[in-house]
């Protein structure tokens, strides 16, 4: 199955594999240099490679790692009571390795309890045992792991993220070749626009777009973003039948990079003082993303406090 899907099949084995920022990738070539690694928080956005990184880092120190993954809340708290405190307690029979890695994977989906047992882990196995936790948020883990890990977060902005996005191009286009897909360039670029950083996202549906055995220019019409002109419109003209059934429309797309687009075309639809509204209201919606049960309904209150307290031009 891994051999079937192109996200494991071209999973990075090494650090120098990986698609980082300079700053970042350095950070992580310390640790081989050293032969060591420090317990982790590894924070990014989904897709971004956390999880690869850490898997990279045990197999060029050779260290015995395990995965356990934090959205599996039903049986979390019993598998770190049994098959991970049994991993951690032994001595790694590697011996090139210093300690085992316990890797935590979307540790933000876990409880407060159980966080605080994963600290209570750290400090009992710390002879013989290293932790990397990965997460999406960082605000939902709690401060006494925040206090043992060395917190690494892969921010993608600015210049750095058109370097990653050019050497992530590159890399789409020969895993292209290997699989014996003919394929447009400029195609293969408008998908990583629309995902990036998201390479896991942006490799699955190259690989969905594959099937066909050619990703040209027919993709291009499902690749269209979501319509930000009809929503403000609807939102100018205070419709807000018009709004819900826009968002109820583009449920594909995810709610932060709708607020994000939103926000990008602020000053072209709004005067000064609006703007800073607007702002100010999207970052409080995207912070309370994080722990919406409801995505849509939480998009849905954002786009109508806007509606309501911003005035259009």
């Amino acid at each position: 199955m891994n051999d079937f899907l192109w996200v494991e099949k071209y999973r990075p084995q090494t650090v120098e594999e990986c698609i980082l920022p300079a700053n970042v990738k350095q950070t992580f070539q310390s640790f081989i240099e050293q032969g060591e690694i420090p317990n982790l928080l590894l924070s990014g956005t989904a897709g971004v490679g956390k999880t690869t990184i850490a898997k990279a880092l045990c197999n060029e120190l050779g260290a015995d790692y395990y995965v356990i993954n934090g959205s599996d809340e039903g049986r979390f708290l019993d598998t770190v009571r049994n098959q991970a405190k049994n991993f951690a307690a032994t001595v790694s029979l590697t011996a090139s390795a210093r300690h085992k890695v316990l890797i935590i994977d979307e540790a933000d989906n876990t409880t407060a309890d159980v966080q605080l047992l994963l600290r209570a882990s750290i400090e009992e196995f710390q002879k013989n045992c290293r932790f990397i936790f990965t997460c999406n948020f960082k605000n939902k883990i709690i401060e006494p792991l925040h206090s043992r890990t060395t917190v690494v977060e892969f921010n993608v902005r600015g210049q750095t993220k058109q370097e990653l996005a050019g050497a992530f191009f590159t890399r789409c286009q020969d895993i292209l070749r290997s699989e014996e897909v003919t394929f447009a360039p400029r195609v293969v670029a408008e998908v990583i626009q629309k995902y990036f950083p998201d390479f896991r996202r942006t490799i699955n549906e190259l690989q969905r777009y594959a099937s066909t055995g050619v990703i040209d220019t027919g993709i291009l019409a499902t690749l269209g973003d979501a319509n930000v002109d009809t929503l403000v419109t609807a939102l100018k003209d205070k419709k807000f039948n018009d709004v819900k059934k826009w968002v109820t429309q583009n449920l594909d797309a995810d709610p932060t990079s709708i607020m994000r687009k939103l926000y990008d075309n602020l000053s072209g639809v709004m005067d000064g003082p609006s703007v800073a509204a607007a702002v100010l209201i999207i970052a409080e919606y995207q912070y309370k993303s994080a722990f919406a049960v409801d995505q849509e309904i939480n998009l849905l209150a954002c786009l109508t406090q806007i509606m309501l307290e911003c005035q259009f031009k």
